[in-house]
């Protein structure tokens, strides 16, 4: 079986002037919604393989918040800075690993979790987490077709 998680950066902190868009930090929602998250995913015995994230510092501290949760540590990728979301899905597969979590930004983590689901996901808000599986342990059939099965969990469910 093959799994991806989306995982949308937790609300950032646009109060700073002087902080270019890479650089804007967690403000205070996104600091309390990440942990939650986070161990809602691990609570669900979700085991990840690889973690990757963009290298903006809201999404790389995302990263490190669902890193500590599954116990894996978190790959820093310039390219999934506002990447597509042909971008995001073929720096999953390439990890060719079963199971891969990516931490990256609109709108190409909605594009993608809209095409995966069908069009059943419409947006990801800010730290929601989309789960998506393939019957298959092959990522060259996965990335072809929408999962087999998905799920999208919001903080304000939570």
């Amino acid at each position: 079986m093959i799994e991806l998680i989306l995982i949308r950066h937790a609300k950032s902190d646009w109060h700073d002037p002087n902080a270019s868009d890479h650089d804007r930090t967690l403000n205070a929602r996104g600091k309390r919604d990440a942990p939650v998250m986070a161990n809602n995913l691990a609570n669900a015995g979700v085991a990840v393989g690889r973690l990757l994230s963009s290298t903006a510092a809201r999404a790389s501290s995302t990263a490190e918040v669902f890193g500590a949760a599954l116990g894996v540590s978190a790959e820093l990728d310039p390219d999934l800075y506002l990447s597509s979301a042909a971008t995001l899905l073929s720096k999953a597969a390439a990890t060719g690993a079963t199971s891969v979590a990516l931490v990256a930004h609109d709108p190409g983590i909605s594009v993608l979790a809209a095409h995966l689901s069908g069009d059943g996901i419409h947006q990801m808000p800010t730290c929601a987490v989309a789960r998506f599986t393939w019957r298959t342990e092959s990522w060259d059939e996965a990335v072809t077709r929408v999962a087999d099965d998905w799920a999208l969990e919001t903080p304000r469910e939570t």
